[in-house]
């Protein structure tokens, strides 16, 4: 506690910075992953390809894809952008299937009823489907957060300032107190992003909140 407190706004530094290198891929990589979600679902020839192609995208070592970035952007060993990329196409991995399978999960007698009432195709996929799809969608992107918050630390070995620093930098002088803290705060960040997830799906899904049955009600 004693070294927490002697140390906070270098944690809070590191807390910040690895909350935008996780955050940043999520919301990309979810945008990325709505259009390729609904290819996947539209066309079945493109279903096995997408779904399997992005998939072994995840199977790549997270530490080999952060060495890498920098030879196919042309950034520097320490540039951000690196990890950005990286977690963006972890992200993409993650939610392409989720997203096909969210739209999947919408009813057929709801998109025929949305169709003879006169919806088109665009507007009939981001009013009905996508909203529908929103409860499978979320519970994916809270698999993904989660998992960006992990994979983020690891590019504390390439020297890029973040909570995977208090990691490194406990390790080196063999001194638990700072890898306790990182330990910790992951899990604060990681937990914060899901309730984040939650908040917004309850949010953008009003229908699915039932009102407590009254009890004892006067006749």
């Amino acid at each position: 506690m004693k070294w927490f407190l002697g140390h906070l706004p270098q944690i809070g530094s590191l807390l910040l910075n690895h909350a935008v290198l996780a955050l940043i891929p999520l919301v990309v990589g979810l945008l990325l992953a709505i259009p390729l979600g609904w290819l996947a679902r539209r066309y079945r020839l493109l279903y096995t390809p997408l779904i399997a192609g992005t998939g072994l995208l995840y199977t790549i070592p997270s530490l080999a894809l952060f060495i890498l970035m920098p030879l196919i952007l042309g950034t520097g060993i320490l540039d951000p952008l690196n990890v950005v990329v990286a977690l963006t196409i972890y992200t993409v991995a993650l939610l392409v299937r989720t997203v096909a399978d969210g739209l999947g999960s919408v009813p057929d007698e709801v998109l025929q009823a949305a169709t003879a009432m006169g919806i088109g195709r665009v507007r009939r996929f981001f009013g009905v489907e996508l909203p529908l799809a929103v409860p499978v969608i979320s519970a994916g992107l809270r698999v993904a957060a989660v998992s960006n918050v992990s994979i983020v630390s690891v590019a504390a070995l390439l020297g890029i300032p973040q909570l995977g620093s208090l990691f490194t930098d406990g390790f080196a002088r063999d001194f638990v107190d700072p890898i306790v803290v990182g330990i910790i705060a992951c899990m604060v960040l990681a937990f914060a992003l899901d309730l984040s997830i939650l908040g917004a799906s309850r949010a953008l899904t009003p229908w699915l909140r039932t009102s407590r049955p009254a009890v004892g009600r006067a006749a």
